[in-house]
């Protein structure tokens, strides 16, 4: 049988298994669209804070 090695155990305690979590994975369906989305959402929040802040400066 195989089994992973406790050095990777090891690392991937101190770690938090950071590595897992934010490994270079491809999204894909809905979770590519719901990316997409976040983006846009946040782009248009951040410049509507912006264009507020502006607007009740003058």
């Amino acid at each position: 049988m195989m089994q992973p090695s406790k050095q990777q155990d090891a690392l991937s305690a101190l770690s938090g298994g950071g590595t897992d979590l934010f490994g270079k994975q491809k999204s894909r369906g809905f979770e590519a669209f719901m990316e997409k989305v976040t983006v846009v959402l946040g782009v248009i929040f951040f410049v509507l804070a912006l264009a507020l802040m502006y607007i009740s400066s003058h």
